[in-house]
């Protein structure tokens, strides 16, 4: 295969229909992502399962919301998408070995991280809601003395439960390069 054919121009040349439609099942994923989540939250909202005004929500309407959320968006989006997904990889495995080499896919791509923070932080603080009673309150009561209380007593949670692990094996490798001649 010459230079010229590994070119993304000419396998676009080539594959036109499967970028086409790649392109039209990523827009109608977006689409029907949007509108599942439309749809979800005027039933959630009309059913009861949540009040319709947003001082009046509670935790426990925030967990539940979110957690039903996920779950529809994963049934009705998210399985087609993997579906979808699986029958793309087939289509590329089935193409030539030598016109596949001319594609870099793959390889280890780093990201910077800390996506996972604020997750385990909203964790956190659903503890800590939960632990002081205030799950089924509605959260427009919560003060601002309370919520800023939460954030200090979740972070002095985080130094404890990943600070002293953190320091113990920094002490061990401190003494172990110390020891080394």
């Amino acid at each position: 295969m010459s230079k010229e054919d590994t070119d993304w121009r000419s396998f676009m040349r080539r594959h036109w229909r499967a970028a086409a439609l790649l392109a039209l099942a990523v827009s109608l994923a977006f689409i029907g992502a949007v509108y599942v989540f439309l749809w979800f939250a005027g039933n959630a909202q009309s059913s009861g399962m949540v009040p319709g005004t947003l001082g009046l929500w509670t935790m426990a309407n925030l967990v539940s919301f979110i957690l039903y959320a996920v779950f529809w968006e994963l049934l009705l989006i998210g399985v087609p998408i993997a579906i979808a997904a699986v029958v793309a990889w087939q289509w590329w495995k089935r193409l030539p070995e030598e016109e596949r080499r001319g594609y870099p896919f793959g390889g280890r791509k780093r990201s910077a991280g800390g996506g996972g923070v604020s997750l385990l932080f909203f964790i956190a603080f659903c503890i800590k809601v939960f632990v002081d009673g205030k799950w089924n309150v509605p959260i427009a009561t919560f003060t601002l003395d309370y919520v800023v209380g939460s954030v200090i007593t979740i972070l002095i949670w985080g130094l404890v439960i990943f600070g002293i692990p953190i320091a113990i094996g920094l002490t061990w490798w401190i003494r172990r390069e110390m020891k080394k001649p």
